[in-house]
Order: C-alpha cells, then sequence, then structure tokens
C-alpha cells in the first residue's frame, strides 16, 4: 500500500518550473531515496508535501486520502516530519528545550519539562538514539545534533519522516551508526524519505529510488534491481565517470612547508610538505584537526607553534589578504560562513578576497562594473554555474552551484597553492565529476593542493599521496593506489600507524 501519492504535482516560480506534472508513489514502511542533480526540483516536491510551498497543480493523498497541506502544521497533524539539510536549532539550548520549541507540554504558566524529559529518554531510548535530554546542543557532535532534529520530529508524532541530504556533514562512522537508527525506525513501522546524491547510500539503505531530472520524474525502481551507473545516467541523462580518472602525478618542487605546525589543542606537532603539480589529500574523521590545520594556513586561525612556508618564504600567522596576496586560494568547508555574502549578487561574489582591489576589476580606485559582470560571466560560462545570471543572489543558487561559483573565483586566482575542504559536500553527481576534473586540471597545470575531505572514497581516488589525521597529528603516510581501506580506516581511529 502507497502511504503517500503525489499526482500531476507543478509547481512554478515565476518563469522557472521547478516540478512538471510530477507522480510519485511512497510505499508504507519502507525507505524510500530520491535523488537527482542540483536543482532537479527534488527539495521542491518534499517543500510542496511538508507543506512550505503550495503547489500550482495537482494533488496529494495520505493514507489513500485527499489531503490539503497548507502549510507545516497541517503536514505535522497528519504524520509528517521533516528534518533540513541545515540543522535547525538553537546552540545554547538543551535538547529538551529544542525538541519542546513550539510543541511544550504544561500550560502557559509552567512548561512540563519533567514530562518532556521522559517522553524524550522513551523515545531516545527505543530507536537507540543515545542522547543526553538535558545537554545543550553546543555540547554535541554534528551526528548527535542530527539525532536532536529527528527526535523533534518524532516528538510531535511523525510516523512518516523526511530527510533532507542526511549525511552530508556525517563521518563515516556516524552514518553506519544513522543508518541503523533509520533501519530500526522502518522496522517500527516509519516510513522514510531521503532526498541524497550518493548512490553508494542509496543501494546500501533504500527499498526504493526515484530519479528526477529537469523537475521531472525520469525513472522508479527498486533498489535491488538497478545500479549506481544505471542512476547516474538517469539522473545526469548521459554516462558518468564515478570514480576519477587521471594521469599519473608529476610532482617537481616542494610549494608548502609545515613544520612542527600546532594550534592550541587542536592542531599538535604537524610536519608535511606539498609539491608543485600533485595533490595531498588529508583522510581523517572529522573533528581531528583538519579544519584548524587549513584555517591556519588561510590565515583564519592563529598557529600556537611551529611554521608554515610557501616557496621558502615564511607565512606563519600572516592575515587571510596576505596569504591570499602570496598566491594561495581557499576553497573552504563551509560555503556559507566562510565561501559566499548570500545577500551579494553572483557577479559580486566572483571579487571577494583579493580581487576588488585589482585591475581590470578597479580603475584608479574604482570598481567598474563592466568589468566586474565580464568576469562574472565567464566563470559563470567556464564552471557550469546554473541559472547562468550574474544578477542573482548567492542565496538563490543550489549548494553545487555555490560551490561552482567558489571553485571558479578561486581557481581565477590562478593560485600556486590551493587549499580545500570538503569540495563536493552536499553536491550532485554531475557536479562532482566536474569539480574532480578540474582539480585534476589544476594539478597538471602546476599547482600544489592540499585536499581535506571527509569522503575516504574521495580522498583516495583524487590524492597522489595521502596523510592521515588522527588527534591532531599525523600518525601515517600511505599510497592511496594500494591502501586497503580497512588500513586506513583503523589508522583514521588510531588503531594503527605507519
Amino acid at each position: 500500500m502507497n502511504i503517500i501519492e503525489m499526482r500531476g504535482i507543478t509547481k512554478r516560480f515565476g518563469a522557472v518550473t521547478a516540478n512538471k506534472g510530477i507522480n510519485l508513489n511512497i510505499p508504507a514502511n519502507t525507505i524510500h531515496s530520491i535523488v537527482g542533480e542540483n536543482g532537479a526540483g527534488k527539495s521542491t516536491i518534499m517543500k510542496i508535501l511538508y507543506g512550505f510551498y503550495a503547489a500550482d497543480e495537482g494533488e496529494i493523498r495520505i493514507d489513500g486520502q485527499k489531503r490539503e497541506i497548507r502549510n507545516p502544521h497541517d503536514a505535522i497533524a497528519l504524520g509528517l516530519g521533516m528534518v533540513h539539510q541545515h540543522f535547525m536549532l538553537v546552540p545554547p539550548m538543551t535538547v529538551v528545550e529544542n525538541i519542546v520549541l513550539g510543541a511544550e507540554p504544561g500550560n502557559a504558566a509552567k512548561i512540563d519539562f519533567k514530562q518532556a524529559e521522559a517522553e524524550i529518554s522513551k523515545l531516545s531510548k527505543d530507536f537507540g538514539f543515545d542522547i543526553d535530554p538535558r545537554k545543550r546542543i553546543e555540547q554535541l557532535s554534528v551526528g548527535q545534533q542530527q539525532r536532536v532534529e529527528v527526535l523533534k520530529a518524532l516528538y510531535r508524532g511523525a510516523r512518516i519522516l523526511i530527510l533532507d541530504e542526511p549525511t552530508a556533514v556525517l563521518t563515516p562512522q556516524e552514518v553506519e551508526e544513522f543508518f541503523k537508527i533509520l533501519r530500526s525506525m522502518r522496522e517500527q513501522g516509519k516510513t522514510i524519505i531521503i532526498i541524497t546524491h550518493k548512490l553508494n547510500e542509496v543501494l546500501a539503505l533504500s527499498d526504493n529510488v526515484t530519479v528526477m531530472r529537469d523537475g521531472q520524474v525520469v525513472g522508479e525502481t527498486p533498489t535491488a534491481k538497478t545500479s549506481a551507473p544505471d542512476l547516474a545516467r538517469m539522473m545526469v541523462g548521459r554516462d558518468v565517470l564515478l570514480r576519477v580518472e587521471k594521469p599519473a602525478a608529476r610532482p617537481k618542487d616542494v610549494v608548502l612547508s609545515v613544520k612542527n605546525l600546532s594550534a592550541g589543542s587542536k592542531l599538535n606537532g604537524v610536519t608535511f610538505d606539498v609539491r608543485a603539480g600533485e595533490i595531498v589529500g588529508i583522510a581523517g574523521v572529522e573533528g581531528n584537526g583538519q579544519t584548524e590545520l587549513v584555517e591556519v594556513l588561510a590565515g583564519l586561525h592563529r598557529a600556537s607553534g611551529g611554521s608554515c612556508a610557501l616557496g621558502g618564504r615564511e607565512m606563519t600567522n600572516l592575515f587571510a589578504r596576505q596569504i591570499k596576496e602570496l598566491g594561495i586560494a581557499h576553497i573552504p568547508e563551509d560555503r556559507h560562513r566562510r565561501g559566499l555574502l548570500l545577500e551579494f549578487d553572483l557577479a559580486d561574489n566572483t571579487i571577494l578576497g583579493t580581487q576588488y582591489r585589482k585591475p581590470p576589476v578597479t580603475t584608479a580606485g574604482w570598481l567598474d562594473d563592466k568589468a566586474i559582470n565580464e568576469k562574472a560571466n565567464r566563470l559563470i560560462r567556464d564552471f557550469d554555474v546554473r541559472p547562468p545570471n550574474a544578477a542573482l543572489m548567492a542565496r538563490a543558487l543550489s549548494g553545487g552551484n555555490q560551490q561552482k561559483l567558489i571553485i571558479g573565483r578561486e581557481f581565477d586566482l590562478h593560485p600556486k597553492l590551493l587549499l580545500v575542504s570538503q569540495p563536493t559536500r552536499g553536491v550532485d553527481i554531475g557536479a562532482i565529476e566536474f569539480i574532480h576534473r578540474k582539480l585534476v586540471e589544476l594539478r597538471d597545470a602546476g599547482a600544489a593542493i592540499l585536499l581535506i575531505s571527509a569522503e575516504l572514497e574521495e580522498v583516495l581516488s583524487l590524492s597522489d599521496r595521502v596523510l592521515v589525521m588522527y588527534q591532531g597529528r599525523i600518525v601515517g603516510e600511505v599510497d592511496p593506489q594500494k591502501v586497503e581501506q580497512e588500513e586506513i580506516g583503523l589508522m583514521m581511529t588510531g588503531g594503527k600507524g605507519r
């Protein structure tokens, strides 16, 4: 039996049609994946189901009955819950305070936190969440915060759970733990819908998969009857390389030299080199000093000890603007906080950093709007940013297109050294292939690249050498062509070093 049926759903935003006559069936008590490129309409169709948007045409049936879902309150009343890619939690508040926010037990005079805590503890135990309801959100890992978001939906009675890119910010270990929770929820009668780009996770977890492209459903199949290449072909409309193809590196002189670099308690005496014409990857569970390492090198975090140099020139604790002027580009792990000004248009975002100071962008101390727009349109074209409109606000782009805009801007610096963190987080499979190809092209043009990624497969397929970090230290170096994933996984958790 289908618990959800969406019939002929069409949604327009001005001249753009995001969903075109969508028919979608979700069987009860299953895990159902919805896949597609950025801009395919996946999130829009789910936001219509959850009441964020109203469809222009079509109908929704829940449990076989036609339903009007005008807002999220209507959706919650029907047993739907949604967990967004960017969490909606208040960091200084406790778990229980976040979960009951807007649905407080008790009365106007007094909130019954004791009752809420008991209910949340029972839910946590029933589904294996292992969350202390009294802890503040800021004390929790990213994976634990996601569980709080799921608990929030369950506390409100959700029997149908919509998850938007649920593993985009999780470590491999957290992904596996989260999958166990989702399977347990399915066994206990819940229906789960996952919006995702990660085909290996689709195949490992879901019962059925729907593929969308250009606002339409182009395929629907039991997961057991498909494969990653087949799904990728449906998503993109062509064959897609699922693994990086690259010639052997031809490394030359040392570009980046790091000696005993430390930063507070997170980075503890790291030493390594990166040479021109090679990609050096850092593998490790997130939170083991990778972020601090890149931010020290980019001038965003102060080192407490050691040194770093570019081509023999000391650069320890220079400011970010000075670092840029040395020829270092930086693609940050958090594109919203570090990479873009979301309320600025695409053209303005292409000149962030030091570029706004230099010709042709600046002439006689004044910004040249024509030159800025020419630059923006060139980067938008060369890096396939969609929609190709330099006047759009950066906020209007999908995550993958925001990432391509940042990559285009940083590549346009023609850097000697590129620091790149989580280059394909939350990015669709077509854009991943594009970004990987651009990174290899930059390497082959002679740049030195330091790559940080939580995706172990990405690190192993892109890198020419891999360093493994654990608790702020480099515990080994491996050849990505020869190492077994089990061996590197053990090193990442402190079990063995080379």
